[in-house]
């Protein structure tokens, strides 16, 4: 069902070589939805109507959705559901407000009467991608929206493919976390037409946003890596990938549980277990088959981990081990050994890390109160998940007087003049003669 792979004779190697990935195309990809997007931008509404039935299957009635639909959907979510929903969301915000807040404003003084402020100010406008494919990502919508909430983003839309069985909506529970969170503005538009709608706008139904952030299929991240640029993105979300660093000391039970728990969002999903246990290795391949076995979407899990970018990865000790999982950098990490707290702080690459067997991927996806909107396919390595930071931009503010120019104004003429740029060095040069600031 899944392959092993033995690292415990490798050394000095690249290990991001060793331990691959699927197979994500994205460049292929944009060639692809490049007319979808050039529709969308001359056509507006019918090339949404066009593209939701070819795509979707079903054309909705309006493609924003009424906010008395989404009241009804709050008002008919379970009980229990909805409690779940609300802690969920209270904890990231929770998270949100104390633990990525930046500060609104640092100044500098670089010298006497010269300062620099940088100001740290929200985007104008965003709109929000919840995908609604294999499995309708509500829990999205959290943790989109809180985070631009908490950074003072003015303008939230949300967009969400239309459903068949729901009469064109998307699905009533993505719609109850809208209302619950107090965002009005949702579309029932999906894939690649949904990004185009938040780029170019379309007229009389959406105005264009600033930012577009959320995970999708590879037609999303393609059409965020065409249209990046005219709009900001957060990132280019390729499958979701696990990886457990585990011991001796870890139930093979619960890292086979959580393998699998990834490998059920996609077929392309990648869960790897790395471990200097040969025993644990063993116990997990056999707890695999009889969970797989048990689980609903057994076709999909047995296709992920069966796939090139899953494997049980044996190394000779955790030193090894913590340096194959740092260059995998995986969107999400496990720690599964003794003393864990102790290894996880070794980790340098990792879109989240899970410490210790109480702190499952699963926790993260739903109510721990971290963002579970994480970089893949090794981006880890150089960026980060989505935060209230990733909806806030730094503006500088310079403010000099006449003096504190004055007394560099030599220096910039002679880099300027340097630079074969006269006529910056003449912007300083005429104000030489002007009469003080008092």
């Amino acid at each position: 069902m899944i392959r092993r792979i033995d690292l415990t004779a490798v050394t000095d190697a690249d290990y991001r070589t060793l331990v691959p990935r699927a197979d994500f195309d994205v460049e292929h990809a944009v060639e692809k939805v490049r007319p979808i997007s050039d529709a969308v931008a001359t056509e507006g509404e019918a090339a949404l109507r066009r593209f939701s039935e070819q795509f979707d299957g079903v054309v909705p009635d309006s493609f924003r959705v009424a906010p008395e639909t989404l009241a009804r959907c709050r008002d008919e979510l379970d009980p229990t559901l909805r409690e779940a929903f609300e802690v969920s969301i209270e904890r990231r915000r929770a998270v949100c407000k104390l633990g990525e807040v930046e500060e609104s404003a640092k100044r500098v003084a670089v010298a006497e009467g010269a300062t620099i402020t940088t100001r740290i100010v929200p985007v104008d406008r965003v709109g929000l991608y919840v995908p609604g494919g294999l499995a309708p990502l509500a829990s999205s919508v959290i943790m989109n929206v809180v985070p631009a909430q908490e950074a003072g983003v003015g303008s939230i839309a949300v967009a969400s493919p239309p459903q068949a069985e729901f009469g064109g909506l998307p699905h009533p529970n993505i719609l109850a976390l809208c209302a619950l969170l107090g965002v009005d503005e949702v579309y029932a538009v999906g894939g690649a037409q949904a990004i185009a709608m938040f780029a170019h706008g379309v007229p009389e139904l959406c105005t264009p946003v600033s930012m577009i952030t959320g995970p999708g299929n590879i037609w999303v991240v393609a059409a965020k890596r065409l249209l990046r640029g005219k709009v900001g993105i957060d990132a280019e979300a390729g499958p979701t990938e696990i990886a457990v660093l585990a011991d001796d000391s870890a139930s093979p039970v619960h890292v086979a549980a959580d393998l699998i728990s990834q490998a059920e969002h996609d077929p392309m999903a990648a869960a790897v277990l790395v471990t200097d246990s040969a025993g644990l290795v063993d116990a997990v391949e056999a707890e695999l088959a009889t969970q797989v076995a048990a689980t609903e979407h057994r076709e999909r899990v047995s296709t992920s981990l069966g796939g090139p970018q899953s494997a049980l990865v044996l190394v000779r000790d955790l030193e090894q081990g913590l340096a194959v999982v740092n260059a995998y950098a995986a969107e999400h990490l496990e720690i599964q050994t003794r003393d864990a707290a102790a290894v996880a702080a070794r980790v340098t690459n990792a879109g989240a890390v899970f410490v210790g067997s109480w702190a499952p991927v699963s926790l993260g996806d739903y109510s721990a109160g971290s963002t579970h909107v994480l970089p893949t396919a090794g981006c880890a390595c150089h960026s980060s998940g989505l935060t209230v930071r990733s909806f806030m931009k730094a503006m500088h503010v310079i403010d000099y007087s006449r003096d504190a120019l004055l007394e560099i104004a030599d220096g910039v003429e002679a880099f300027a003049r340097a630079e074969h740029l006269p006529a910056h060095a003449n912007a300083i040069t005429v104000r030489r003669g002007e009469p003080t600031d008092e």
